[in-house]
C-alpha cells in the first residue's frame, strides 16, 4: 500500500526531499500561486503553520502556474514574494504542475486518494489543499475557497 511517504519533491533551493522526513507528522499540502485571487491565504497558511507547528504540523506549498499563469516567476522570485508579503516559513517546494501529463508523481497520487467534487481528480485551482494524517494517509481535499482558519478543527484532530 502506498503513502506519501514514498514521493520526493525539489524545494524552492534546488534539494530533493524526500517525504519520508515528515513521518509522524500532520501535513497541509497546497499548490500555491502568487498572483491570485486566492493568494492572500498564504498568511492563514502561515498562521496554521506557525499556530500548530510544536504539536506536528508542518505546511508545504507547491507553487503552480497551470491556472491562469498566476505564478509566472521563477524560484527565487517566488520565495521571496512568499517571505517579503507573508513571511511565510513553513517548506516551498520548487514549481510544479498538479494536472496533465506532466503532473508531479505526489499530486496524482493526492488527486486518486482524496477525489474532489463529483469524483473528479483534477484539481480545479490554485491553492487546493490535501490533509495528511501521521501515518502519510490522505485524509480530505479543500478547495481553493475553503480557507486555512476554517480547517484548522480537522488538523487539531488529527494532531
Amino acid at each position: 500500500m502506498m503513502s506519501i511517504y514514498e514521493f520526493s519533491a525539489t524545494d524552492i533551493r534546488g534539494q530533493v526531499v524526500n517525504l519520508a522526513d515528515y513521518k509522524g507528522k500532520v501535513l497541509l499540502v497546497v499548490n500555491t500561486a502568487s498572483k491570485c485571487g486566492f493568494t492572500p491565504q498564504f498568511e492563514g497558511l502561515e498562521n496554521l503553520h506557525k499556530e500548530m507547528e510544536s504539536k506536528g504540523l508542518v505546511v508545504l506549498g507547491f507553487p503552480c502556474n497551470q491556472f491562469g499563469g498566476q505564478d509566472p516567476e521563477g524560484e527565487g522570485k517566488i520565495e521571496e514574494f512568499c517571505q517579503l508579503n507573508y513571511g511565510v516559513s513553513f517548506p516551498m517546494f520548487s514549481k510544479i504542475d498538479v494536472n496533465g501529463n506532466d503532473a508531479h508523481p505526489l499530486f496524482d497520487y493526492l488527486k486518486s486518494e482524496a477525489k474532489g467534487a463529483l469524483g473528479s481528480k483534477t484539481i480545479k485551482w490554485n491553492f487546493t489543499k490535501f490533509l495528511v494524517d501521521r501515518d502519510g494517509n490522505v485524509i480530505k481535499r479543500y478547495g481553493s475557497v475553503d480557507k486555512p482558519e476554517a480547517i484548522g478543527k480537522d488538523i487539531s484532530k488529527l494532531l
